[in-house]
């Protein structure tokens, strides 16, 4: 593996830095949305999830950069935050008295993204229903955040997405910003692909934005869909009945042409995730090394029965970084990963809510192929 230049922990404040969304997530637990009565209250986004896994899981210091409108919303989401040990020093927070730049009404011109979400059963599948049009994070445009300033103070590794970087107008290009800050800090940079239809229907726009980002990154996380929807990448046409391996061929290719393509890119990344049903599924994950041309391929995991599978992707690339922050090789990053991202869908809600001894644990499992046991 080509050396990282991840910077050592002792020279920097942080150990990861996220920007994006995140969003209260109101979760109806077994009943669809349209018929509930009760909910409980989570958090979560694409981006910000990565740094809650690093900081909660793996122990590691991590900060967020979003914007939130100062009122109950906002803060329970400040407080699950500090809960699980992430800096929120960084957040921009609009006032809602209309005094001031990062200002609004107390009409909710401007508020804080929400979304409901079914986690799904059987064969009726997990359903997002979002709020988010006049979310606070859509405002920011570049020059608002001291990105100097910010990896000044030492970032070891810097994260951010194709769900916020698409959200809004101006969102790709604080992220650029960001990026080329990072870049000029030598701060090593992930970027996850990440492509929603419902934030940004126009794959065309996607494509545009996601190049110029990509051409800045170093890790880049996608799953097969995303490097159609979001780069134009496709992949060779397999039919159901091939094997795993054929399959696998066909993605390797792609991969080494993405690659090509893009020559900064020293890792590539994805979770492999076939649903079954809404509650089960098989699931693995694939790092690629460019330096050495090599696939790592996580112990895939067959039949496994999930509670929520939001997350799990946010979760795989969270477990990646904490090994290559903690210097291990792309095989055991790629095996923390795949464990992690199994794990965290083991759980409800978008974000992690277990532990490195347990993600640890189940990398053993894995690769013993062992059951699961009671802990008594």
């Amino acid at each position: 593996m080509a050396d990282l230049k991840i910077k050592p922990a002792d020279e920097c404040r942080y150990d990861e830095v996220s920007l994006g969304e995140v969003m209260m997530r109101i979760d109806p637990g077994d009943v669809p949305t349209a018929r509930a009565r009760a909910a409980r209250i989570w958090h979560g986004g694409g981006e910000t999830n990565v740094a809650e896994g690093l900081s909660y899981c793996f122990g590691m210091r991590t900060a967020i950069v979003t914007a939130r409108v100062d009122d109950g919303i906002g803060r329970n989401i400040e407080n699950q935050f500090r809960e699980a040990g992430v800096d929120t020093s960084h957040i921009i927070w609009f006032n809602n008295t209309g005094q001031g730049k990062f200002s609004t009404d107390k009409k909710g011109t401007i508020c804080n993204g929400i979304n409901f979400t079914w986690s799904g059963k059987g064969v009726l599948p997990s359903l997002t229903e979002y709020y988010r049009a006049h979310t606070a994070i859509r405002e920011l445009k570049p020059g608002d955040i001291n990105w100097d300033g910010l990896f000044a103070g030492g970032v070891r590794w810097f994260h951010t997405g194709g769900i916020y970087t698409l959200i809004s107008p101006t969102s790709g290009a604080v992220a650029i910003e960001a990026m080329k800050a990072a870049g000029k800090a030598g701060t090593f940079r992930s970027f996850d692909l990440n492509y929603r239809s419902k934030v940004e229907p126009d794959k065309d726009r996607a494509r545009e934005q996601n190049k110029n980002i990509v051409r800045l990154t170093d890790f880049l996380v996608g799953n097969q869909g995303d490097f159609d929807d979001a780069l134009g990448e496709e992949c060779e046409a397999v039919s159901k009945d091939q094997p795993f391996e054929i399959w696998l061929d066909a993605y390797s290719e792609l991969l080494r042409g993405v690659a090509k393509k893009y020559p900064n890119l020293k890792l590539i990344g994805t979770q492999l995730r076939a649903a079954l049903s809404a509650g089960r599924i098989n699931w693995g994950a694939v790092l690629y090394d460019t330096a050495e041309g090599k696939i790592h391929l996580a112990t895939t995991r067959e039949n496994v029965e999930i509670a929520d599978r939001t997350g799990g992707g946010d979760s795989f690339a969270s477990g990646v970084a904490a090994a290559l922050l903690r210097g291990k090789s792309p095989q055991e990053a790629v095996e923390l990963g795949a464990a992690h991202g199994i794990c965290v869908q083991s759980t409800p809600g978008d974000v992690s809510m277990v532990k490195q001894s347990d993600v640890e644990k189940e990398v053993k499992r894995a690769l013993s192929g062992g059951g699961v046991s009671a802990l008594r």
